[in-house]
């Protein structure tokens, strides 16, 4: 266990990956869309999505703590195992941050009635039909999906390389696209949308941590075979 706390330590070295960057984009981010609501005439509601811009950036992450951290880490004698444990323990710690500044990003819109505009980039009332509680893994789960994507994309090419790679990304693209093929097709769309608004923000949540479950087992069994 002390290794693989020693392997949360090694990816934290550089604190402004976890902490400084992410909030940097969140602080411009917020300072871009205070000026954007500031422009729209009317007194209604104004939502935006660029709060969700460093949930994207632990994407690059997940790619950066495969293709960077792990060469350094067996130069260190530290196991698959506990380099792989170690990393998914600091994104998980990495996601828990964002996701509480996001709630107190949306304290903050509530208090001051979306910064005296009406202007809401993280009190988004579909996210929060469930609660503090709702949003928050919402934002969690988002951040550490978009990690584990990133982090197994990175494994799958250390491991097999870019045309094994290539061809994991062109069959995923074909089974979305055929999937909206069925659903068009079939016209099942509205029991789509139907679905998606009943499971709400939580139940979407929860699938999201089972994709992240799924996803680490495919990384881990991949990252027995990457190379440093």
């Amino acid at each position: 266990m002390r290794r693989t706390l020693n392997v949360i330590r090694l990816q934290l070295i550089n604190r402004q990956t976890f902490i400084w960057v992410p909030l940097l984009i969140l602080g411009s981010v917020t300072v871009l869309g205070v000026l954007i609501y500031a422009m729209i005439p009317g007194d209604g509601p104004k939502y935006i999505g660029a709060g969700q811009a460093p949930l994207w950036y632990f994407f690059a992450i997940g790619i950066s703590a495969m293709t960077l951290t792990f060469p350094f880490s067996q130069a260190m004698s530290i196991t698959r195992r506990e380099f792989f444990t170690g990393t998914l323990l600091t994104a998980i710690l990495g996601s828990v941050f964002l996701g509480v500044i996001f709630l107190i990003g949306a304290g903050i819109e509530m208090a001051t009635n979306g910064y005296g505009l009406n202007g809401y980039m993280f009190y988004l009332p579909w996210l929060w039909e469930a609660g503090p509680f709702g949003a928050f893994l919402a934002y969690f789960t988002l951040a550490l999906l978009l990690f584990v994507l990133g982090f197994t994309g990175a494994t799958i090419y250390k491991s097999w390389g870019p045309t094994v790679l290539t061809i994991v990304g062109v069959a995923l693209a074909l089974v979305v696209v055929g999937l909206a093929f069925l659903a068009t097709r079939l016209e099942l769309w509205i029991e789509v949308w139907q679905t998606i608004g009943a499971l709400g923000a939580l139940g979407l949540a929860l699938w999201g941590l089972l994709s992240v479950a799924v996803l680490s087992g495919v990384s881990f069994l991949a990252f027995r075979r990457a190379i440093p």
